[in-house]
């Protein structure tokens, strides 16, 4: 299937210090696509470069390097008219929904701020309907949301309202930017199963999130960062049934299984690190790789890792 959205070597490198004399590197070559009718779900813990990534597609961040691609085409440096254009097919829903309303608005302005911005000459029948229709979409009743402030609505109604929005322009991708995390545990899976319905109506999904069980719950392919390098991807039972790369297996250790005690999972765990002990899987599967490469290689069926760095002044145990 052809990818909808794809980064290729794609780097983000921010000043900082004094005079911002220092640099810090948030996104290290990454590369991977999106594809239409799925979910890609960014995974690591805070500082990963996973909400930067999500940015520089959504062009709230510039990119440093590398090339971002909508539909086979550059667009990595899009500006004006053709940025406009982007923003068409290219939709973000964040992680805050109660600071993403002016609270002196209510929900019908928002909704006149799309029509005006995007569809002037659609007469007020036809938008009233669209409104309805795309808050229909995704479970809100429209006599129950319109005319109300967004301190009236709940978390879960606001971000579902947010993605109705980002509807109305039909767009081809959904960047959903820890979109669940400030929600209750009851609103959580309602905000999920709606980005399954997104996939199935064949939009793309790009699902940036800490949570590997969420994670497991709605996507189809899963890409690990750590420190701006992606060091593990692939099809999402193929990664989490096998994780390769130490990151990956320590993310996935620290996750609270129903299944087994902890004693049990340290011991799957021992297991997995002795059978792989002294070796780097992406080293063995390319030995000509120089010791300090980035980027992946297949290393199983929809399976890719990375060198088994865990950083760019560590040492790989090249077997």
């Amino acid at each position: 299937m052809t990818a909808v959205l794809s980064l290729e070597g794609v780097d983000k490198v921010y000043k900082v210090g004094t005079f911002g004399t220092g640099e810090l590197r948030a996104v290290r070559s990454a590369t991977f696509e999106v594809r239409a009718g799925e979910v890609v779900s960014l995974i690591g813990e805070s500082g990963s470069g996973k909400s930067t990534l999500g940015k520089m597609v959504l062009k709230l961040v510039s990119t440093d390097g590398g090339t971002l691609r909508m539909g086979g085409k550059d667009v990595t440096r899009l500006r004006g008219r053709a940025l406009r254009d982007y923003y068409r097919d290219v939709q973000g829903v964040f992680q805050d929904p109660f600071s993403s309303f002016n609270p002196i608005y209510k929900v019908d302005r928002v909704f006149d701020t799309v029509r005006r911005s995007w569809f002037p000459r659609v007469r007020r029948q036809e938008w009233d309907q669209r409104v309805h229709d795309a808050l229909s979409s995704v479970t809100l009743r429209p006599e129950e949301i319109l005319g109300k402030y967004p301190h009236q609505l709940s978390g879960g109604q606001l971000q579902r309202l947010l993605v109705a929005r980002a509807l109305m322009l039909d767009p081809k991708v959904l960047v959903a930017d820890e979109i669940i995390s400030m929600l209750d545990a009851s609103t959580r899976i309602d905000v999920l199963n709606l980005l399954v319905e997104l996939k199935q109506r064949g939009i793309a999904v790009l699902f940036v999130t800490h949570d590997l069980s969420l994670g497991n719950y709605v996507s189809d392919r899963v890409v690990i960062l750590y420190r701006g390098r992606v060091v593990e991807a692939g099809d999402t039972r193929a990664v989490f049934d096998d994780p390769l790369h130490p990151y990956t297996r320590d993310l996935l250790a620290s996750v609270p299984q129903l299944d087994a005690t902890w004693d049990e999972v340290e011991a799957r765990e021992a297991e997995r690190s002795a059978r792989l002990a002294g070796t780097c899987a992406f080293h063995e599967a390319d030995p000509s790789a120089p010791a300090d490469a980035e980027g992946l290689v297949e290393v199983a069926d929809g399976h890719q890792v990375g060198c088994f760095r865990l950083g760019p002044d560590d040492a790989c145990p090249r077997g």
